[in-house]
């Protein structure tokens, strides 16, 4: 896991669907399933559902603005929607695309700055490329790693990204394997910039949010906050900051709500008409497949379900999580917006609305947290080696103790017992082997793997 504004997952999904398309959960049956993964399993705060059926929109929502804010949450309550922004940054690709503004095909040095550098590579990068997460770029800058997830990206400007790109070598050739990559979304919002000269936030406002009605919404580049907004919370249930953006708009900047966003996707699937229509068809006109469980065009995923596909997107951020999708034969569609950000998330919810025989997700169980010694936690401070170069490293800070793996975001676990702790964000256990009260190894459990470390000095 790394401060990225949702790393997609693609392997929820093949299941045997129903002969013929089922109807999607009522209102009481979303109340239900909300109220379960709020009340039953602590998994989040509040969560705002909308849906759109045969044309008809509905709304259910469940919890509260905060842990400690008992207000109600309803379809009007912004929520950030992180990585979900990604699909609108690549609507107004296709628009411009569509009007011959650019060339999806030609290389991106065509519209970045005169002089930007790119990674050497036998096929040049194109805005398809960063589009579908194909471009071989990889990882993100150090000053944004280092910042774990308290507001990450804000202040990255766009000169430390176009200098961050030019020291770049691709993780594989272009156009030849999927990694997500925000920085290459982010490059996408330098070059619509580059096109319109207009930037970035207004752009997407005049061709995206005032066309569809989306009066909610908005970019979030550290202006002040709407009226109402939730409050972001971790896996933890700990309020955390808002998240803003400069250069890396164009990945994670959207903060919207469950009624304005339904305007995108009833756009996007056809369920209503809109002048947009013809830039929503370019965004599924060309895809690339990613492994056996799907496929990735302009910005959306397609995932096959059996019966038809489903057309997706999640996000998450520091405090959030977000899914937004279609069923493409039906035109039904789907947004669910949460304040608390899980690894697991809320796909499932979003998947299993679309179609109901996706199953929902089984939720980690519950754990107690023990009381210990707070003492006994500086034995524990160390690095331990996992493998050549990775290395986890615990840290401990007013009686709280911490877990971050090379390249990742530190993360707080909890005591189950003296010397075994879990995680609450990911769905994982650590455990210490301790000798006269300093650990000498530790061993991870996650994905039903083992994985031991011994500590080093």
């Amino acid at each position: 896991m790394k401060p990225a504004l949702a790393a997609a997952t693609f392997a929820l999904l093949a299941s045997t669907a129903f002969a013929q398309e089922a109807a999607m959960p009522n209102n009481g049956e979303i109340s239900q399933i909300l109220a379960d993964r709020i009340d039953r399993d602590g998994a989040s705060i509040g969560i705002a559902v909308a849906v759109i059926e045969n044309g008809e929109t509905r709304f259910v929502s469940h919890g509260t603005l905060g842990r400690d804010d008992p207000a109600p949450i309803n379809e009007f309550t912004p929520f950030e929607a992180g990585s979900i922004t990604k699909v609108f940054t690549s609507l107004v690709l296709a628009q411009l695309a569509l009007e011959g503004e650019i060339d999806l095909d030609a290389p991106i040095t065509d519209y970045l700055p005169e002089g930007t550098a790119v990674p050497p590579s036998d096929k040049p990068i194109t805005a398809f490329d960063l589009a579908s997460h194909m471009s071989g770029l990889t990882g993100l800058p150090p000053e944004i790693l280092s910042r774990g997830f308290d507001n990450p990206y804000s202040g990255y400007t766009d000169e430390q990204l176009l200098a961050w790109l030019r020291e770049q070598q691709l993780a594989r050739p272009v156009g030849e394997g999927f990694e997500y990559s925000n920085v290459g979304v982010a490059l996408l919002g330098e070059i619509i910039e580059g096109v319109t000269s207009e930037p970035y936030a207004k752009t997407v406002e005049d061709e995206v949010l005032m066309p569809l009605g989306m009066e909610s919404s908005r970019l979030a580049l550290g202006a002040e906050l709407p009226e109402g907004m939730a409050i972001g919370h971790d896996g933890s249930g700990d309020p955390v900051p808002y998240w803003d953006f400069d250069a890396v708009a164009p990945a994670g900047a959207l903060v919207t709500t469950a009624a304005d966003l339904i305007k995108f996707i009833a756009a996007a699937s056809g369920a209503t008409e809109t002048e947009l229509k013809p830039g929503f068809d370019k965004m599924l006109e060309r895809v690339r497949p990613i492994g056996d469980s799907g496929s990735i065009g302009l910005g959306w995923f397609i995932t096959p379900t059996g019966s038809g596909e489903i057309v997706w997107h999640n996000g998450r951020t520091g405090g959030f999580a977000s899914f937004a999708g279609f069923e493409r034969n039906s035109g039904n569609g789907v947004v669910v917006l949460s304040n608390m950000s899980t690894e697991q998330g809320i796909n499932d919810i979003g998947m299993h609305l679309l179609d109901p025989s996706l199953p929902l997700r089984e939720q980690p169980k519950a754990r107690e947290v023990a009381e210990i010694d707070p003492t006994l936690l500086e034995g524990y401070v160390g690095d331990y080696v996992m493998a050549p170069g990775v290395v986890m490293t615990i840290t401990t800070d007013d009686g709280r103790i911490y877990a971050q793996l090379t390249g990742q975001p530190a993360l707080e676990i909890f005591p189950e017992s003296e010397t075994a702790f879990f995680y609450r964000a990911v769905e994982a256990q650590i455990t210490f082997e301790v000798a006269d009260g300093v650990a000498k190894s530790l061993t991870l459990f996650q994905n039903g793997r083992q994985l031991p470390a011994m500590r080093v000095e």
